[in-house]
């Protein structure tokens, strides 16, 4: 029973694996593919490496997972492939390895609808082309025949000669734009620097919307801003460069080497430039404001105008801005013909809507310093100078500097550039002039010095003689109390003999009777020898007081004072020079006790000398004080 048990097992098992052989059943996995070479068929066509009718070798449809029935091994054989994965932020690139020759013209395969290379026969059917594809994969999961297809993925892009960066999704940065260059598409047209944009390529991640609208190969005008993009490597390459930033305190002037045809709109006034609007060749007529611009400078150029002041230096020093790097000091020579250097400085302003203007005439700030400002303001001076003198230039100074500002702003207003001032810094004339022109103003310094140093000592003597006046002072007072006081006395005789004459008068009369005749001639004889006295006392007291006022008005007070003085003491015996003089001991003085003993001396030898009243009726008050002393 168990034999036959087994027999049958045995036999069911051999009829199973018959019948799996015959019936050509195939298991294909979740992540595979089943390639299907069919052994025996028709020839495929010259040229086609995949059947499409059924002809002989590797067919175009793909087994997908799942049982398949009808595939015995002597009639197919199904190689089981794994699935294309693209990662994220990846793609993957397709090289056809059949289908139509790609045109002369081009590089890349054009792209066809076949579900992502994934229907092969829809490839080829729908006119695929072999080699590079312009289509590309994104990330996800693929079951692609490869026998029709080759895909990079980053995984063996170093077996194609590829970078894994080049596979990732390109990335531009904040604040940066990208240059694009394209690979492939029609020639630029000649006199074009770059290819024209043109519309719904999705910034270029659709390189066959890109060509069918016309798209050249090249450079593009149009760039890529901040952001991802699925770009394929074969078809485009891109530069990340800064976005172009304006300033505060200016404004871009742009000048556009592509864009629309050339159209001026500048008006008839203005005969020294073109300005076209935005997006056309040439300058544009509006500025662009203070900010970040996604501009490609491969084709258009930004020149920065200031709007504030520009402060220009024809001197060793140079601004910030470097505008005026290559200026220096002005060379000018005058009318007697010394030659001599000037610092001047030029301030000038752009407003922002003159500054397309500007730009358009001159091509840029720099080309407006160097062809313009420069001889304007240099000949100016230079022919100014050769008017006046070394002397004159530097005397009339401000004059100078106002008629050179009128002058430049009138030049420079012929060039939309606004003239704020102009300024004349440091002169440096001639050194040997400036020697005579200092050496003649130090002599006259020096002059002026003396005359200055002349008055104070005529000053200072003025004051000395008056303050030795002043110290006199008291001198004088003294000689003018002494004078009155002569005069004074004077008078009191006189009053004193008239009242002893009325004394003895009335005297005389008291004795009338008896002695008449007597009396009268008596009293007559002393009234008149009274009166004699009198007023020979009162003429010796005017002469004297004459004589003093003479000798006043002729010595001066002090003076005759002093004379006076020296009068009396030699009338009085009194010496001026001491008879004993002290010294120190051991020299040729004295000393202290030989000056003693020298005065006790003296002493003994003088004579005595008797008081004797002094008259005050007679001679001058001044000399009665002497006497008194």
């Amino acid at each position: 029973m168990d034999y036959f048990v087994v027999l049958a097992g045995v036999a069911l098992l051999l009829g199973v694996g018959v019948l799996y052989v015959l019936s050509g059943v195939q298991v294909i996995g979740e992540n595979e593919s089943g390639l299907i070479i069919k052994k025996f068929g028709a020839p495929l066509p010259p040229g086609r490496l995949v059947a499409l009718e059924g002809e002989a070798g590797y067919q175009a449809e793909l087994l997908p997972p799942g049982w398949h029935f009808g595939y015995p091994f002597w009639r197919f054989k199904v190689t089981r492939v794994p699935v294309v994965v693209v990662r994220q932020g990846h793609i993957a690139l397709v090289v056809a390895n059949g289908g139509a020759p790609i045109p002369p013209g081009c590089i890349l395969g054009r792209e066809v609808a076949c579900d992502g290379f994934q229907d092969a026969r829809a490839f080829l059917e729908g006119g695929g082309q072999k080699g590079r594809q312009l289509a590309f994969l994104t990330a996800g999961t693929y079951r692609i025949n490869p026998a029709l297809f080759t895909v990079i993925t980053p995984e063996n892009a170093e077996r194609f000669d590829m970078d894994v960066e080049d596979l990732e999704i390109f990335s531009v940065g904040p604040d940066k734009v990208g240059i694009v260059t394209t690979l492939d598409g029609r020639p630029i047209p000649a006199g074009d620097l770059a290819g024209v944009p043109v519309e719904g390529h999705d910034s270029f991640q659709s390189a066959q919307r890109f060509l069918d609208a016309g798209g050249c190969r090249g450079l593009q005008e149009q760039v890529l801003l901040s952001g991802s993009w699925n770009l394929n490597p074969w078809f485009v390459r891109v530069e990340q460069i800064p976005m172009t930033e304006v300033p505060i305190g200016y404004v871009g002037v742009v000048v556009s080497y592509v864009g629309r045809e050339h159209l001026d709109v500048s008006g008839d006034e203005f005969t020294h430039g073109d300005l076209v609007e935005r997006g056309r060749k040439g300058v544009w007529i509006e500025p662009l404001l203070p900010g970040k611009h996604p501009l490609n400078t491969r084709v258009m150029k930004v020149e920065l105008v200031p709007t504030t002041n520009i402060v220009l230096n024809w001197a060793q020093r140079t601004e910030q801005h470097k505008y005026d790097e290559k200026l220096s000091p002005i060379t000018v020579r005058s009318r007697d013909g010394f030659s001599f250097m000037l610092d001047v400085s030029q301030i000038i302003h752009i407003s922002m809507k003159q500054a397309p203007r500007v730009i358009s005439r001159v091509g840029s700030m720099q080309n407006l310093v160097d062809h313009v400002l420069q001889p304007t303001v240099a000949n100016y001076f230079r022919n100014s100078a050769q008017q006046v003198t070394v002397l004159e230039f530097l005397s009339a100074r401000t004059d100078r500097q106002r008629e050179a500002y009128e002058a430049i702003r009138g030049a420079l207003g012929a060039y939309d550039v606004e003239c704020i001032d102009t300024l004349v810094g440091d002169i440096q004339p001639p050194a040997e002039l400036m020697k005579t022109q200092t050496d003649r103003k130090i002599a006259e310094e020096l002059q002026r010095t003396y005359e200055v140093q002349r008055e104070a000592q005529v000053r200072r003597r003025e004051l000395e003689r008056a303050t030795a006046v002043a110290n006199m002072q008291p001198e004088v007072v003294r000689s003018e109390q002494m004078v009155a006081i002569s005069e004074k006395g004077a008078l009191a005789a006189e009053e004193t003999a008239k009242g002893e004459a009325a004394r003895t008068r009335l005297h005389a009369d008291a004795e009338a009777h008896g002695l008449r005749q007597r009396a009268e001639a008596e009293a007559e004889s002393k009234r008149l020898h009274g009166s004699a006295e009198a007023e020979a006392t009162r003429l010796v007291g005017e002469a004297k007081a004459e004589a003093y006022r003479t000798g006043v008005a002729a010595l001066g007070a002090q003076a005759f004072t002093a004379v006076q003085l020296a009068t009396v003491l030699a009338q009085h015996g009194v010496k001026l020079v001491p008879e004993i003089a002290l010294g120190q001991e051991g020299g040729g003085g004295q000393g202290l006790l030989g000056a003693l003993m020298a005065r006790v001396l003296q002493n003994e030898q003088k004579p005595q000398v008797l008081q004797r009243p002094v008259k005050p009726a007679s001679g001058n008050g001044v000399e009665n004080v002497h006497k008194q002393a």
